[in-house]
């Protein structure tokens, strides 16, 4: 395992112990953590990383009292890109957040006050999110003369639906508590600290074999993609390996000698 405090950043942290479980901190406060194009350049480069630096989950967290309030746009106000320009930027955003969705390690997103516009598809990338009672999401981008650039119409689409995704981007509608959980934009909401809760859960998802959460992290949202008959089939080819490998032989062997913890309700 490779020491994960060796990357040199200036917009993320990136902290990691013997555990495998790891923390990439949005470090952006004073612009509640906007996405410049830096900051995106450095979430490719750690999401290329993670994987291979034998990270078993990880949590994406943010200084500050907010998630990621999206698109620095200020930067892109002062840029003045060219068409040309703005769509190479959210290619780099799609490289970005496609290394997150399909790299294989469990990401848990910690939410925190602001979850808007890009930073909603920042988060829509994770695994699992985390919202507390602060947490609210938003995609403003219709107010404000935008649309979105960074996988929202396929991830954001794909949590709450296109009908709540068009009328959240027209009407600038405000999701928040439960209701936000019940639409899909997050797993959890809980009362206290979701940086705590989401680690909680970065610590169970560490203690599955990796193979098994590579294929869940992974072969999940291919198969999405695909037609129901190339996903059955490509779901059979990942269960023949995942469910044949030594770990998963070990866990089966528990549980058939009743010393594996049994599912149970709460």
């Amino acid at each position: 395992m490779q020491d994960f405090n060796s990357f040199t950043l200036e917009n993320l942290t990136v902290t990691g112990d013997e555990d495998g479980v790891v923390q990439v901190i949005l470090s952006r406060p004073n612009k509640r953590n906007a996405l410049n194009a830096d900051t995106i350049e450095e979430l490719i480069e750690v999401f290329s990383k993670l994987p291979r630096m034998g990270a078993r989950a990880v949590v994406l967290r943010a200084l500050g009292d907010h998630f990621c309030a999206g698109l620095d746009l200020v930067e892109h106000h002062t840029e003045d890109r060219r068409p040309e320009d703005f769509m190479h930027l959210c290619l780099r955003w799609h490289e970005a957040f496609n290394k997150m969705e399909y790299g294989g390690v469990p990401i848990i997103a910690a939410l925190k006050g602001a979850v808007v516009g890009g930073g909603l598809e920042l988060a829509s990338s994770a695994h699992v999110r985390v919202a507390d009672q602060s947490t609210y999401f938003a995609l403003p981008e219709g107010q404000r003369g935008l649309f979105t650039g960074g996988g929202a119409t396929i991830r954001v689409a794909d949590l709450v639906g296109k009908a709540r995704m068009i009328d959240m981007m027209l009407t600038g509608r405000v999701y928040k508590q439960e209701e936000a959980m019940q639409v899909g934009l997050c797993q959890y909401h809980i009362d206290g600290s979701s940086d705590d809760k989401a680690m909680e859960l970065a610590r169970l998802a560490a203690q599955n074999p990796p193979l098994s959460n590579f294929a869940i992290c992974s072969a999940i949202s291919h198969m999405q993609n695909m037609s129901a008959l190339d996903a059955a089939y490509a779901e059979s080819v990942v269960a023949g390996i995942v469910n044949t490998q030594p770990a998963s032989k070990e866990r089966l062997e528990a549980f058939a000698n009743k010393t594996a913890a049994r599912v149970r309700p709460d």
